[in-house]
Formats: structure tokens, C-alpha cells, sequence
């Protein structure tokens, strides 16, 4: 009996050990696959960053674009619009401007109403208009 008993506990240590090998295995792939899952995750989640951000990005620039092409279009605009007004002002008026430029004044359509560049001249009539 005593010999059965022995047995019995050799076999059960023994179960036991194939058992606990078994079950850290068993640990041991599980963390492994748990592993490759949050790698695969974390992949996931920085090629979706990444998208979002490409997309943002993309977004902008086609933004950008629009408000460059205006910006030309504008400039193109006021260039047109600056040589015409230099072609039909008069030399006078181009010196006049020239002066102001160096002394620093505004030129005298970007300045308040009321006042002027130069005093006018005493008039002996009305400030009425006149006919």
C-alpha cells in the first residue's frame, strides 16, 4: 500500500510538473500573442494619426494655394491699376508724389478728410460753390 501511495505521489508530482510546464507555455505564448497584438495596435492607431494628418496637411495646402493664386491675381490687379495712374498723371503730380514719398507724408488721398498737404489759398468769395 505504502509502495501504491508512493506511486501515486510520483505520478501526481510528476502531472503537476508536465501541468505548470503546460500552463507557462501556455503564459508565455499568450503574453507573446499579447505582445503582437498591442504592436499591431499601436500600428494601427499611427498609420490612423498619420492619415489625419496627410488628409490636414493636403487640406491646407490646397487652401494655401487658392489664397497665392488671389494674392497674384491682386498684385496683378494693382500693378495695372498703378501704371495706368502713372501714365495719366501729370509730371507735377508725379513730383509732388515723389516728395511726399521722401519726407515721409502720406500722400494726400490716405490722409483724413479735412485736412490737406498744402493750405489752400485765401479766397476773397464765398465757399459756395460757383456756377
Amino acid at each position: 500500500m505504502k509502495e501504491t501511495a508512493l506511486r501515486v505521489q510520483g505520478c501526481d508530482r510528476m502531472a503537476i510538473k508536465v501541468l505548470l510546464w503546460e500552463l507557462e507555455q501556455h503564459l508565455k505564448s499568450s503574453s507573446g500573442a499579447s505582445v503582437v497584438a498591442i504592436d499591431n495596435k499601436i500600428e494601427q492607431a499611427m498609420d490612423l494619426v498619420k492619415s489625419h494628418l496627410m488628409y490636414a496637411v493636403r487640406e491646407e495646402v490646397e487652401v494655401l494655394k487658392e489664397q497665392i493664386k488671389e494674392l497674384i491675381d491682386r498684385n496683378s490687379q494693382l500693378e495695372q491699376e498703378n501704371n495706368l495712374l502713372k501714365n495719366l498723371a501729370s509730371p507735377e503730380q508725379l513730383a509732388q508724389f515723389q516728395a511726399q514719398l521722401q519726407s515721409g507724408s502720406p500722400p494726400a488721398s490716405s490722409q483724413q478728410p479735412g485736412t490737406a498737404t498744402q493750405p489752400a489759398p485765401p479766397s476773397s468769395q464765398s465757399s459756395g460753390p460757383s456756377a
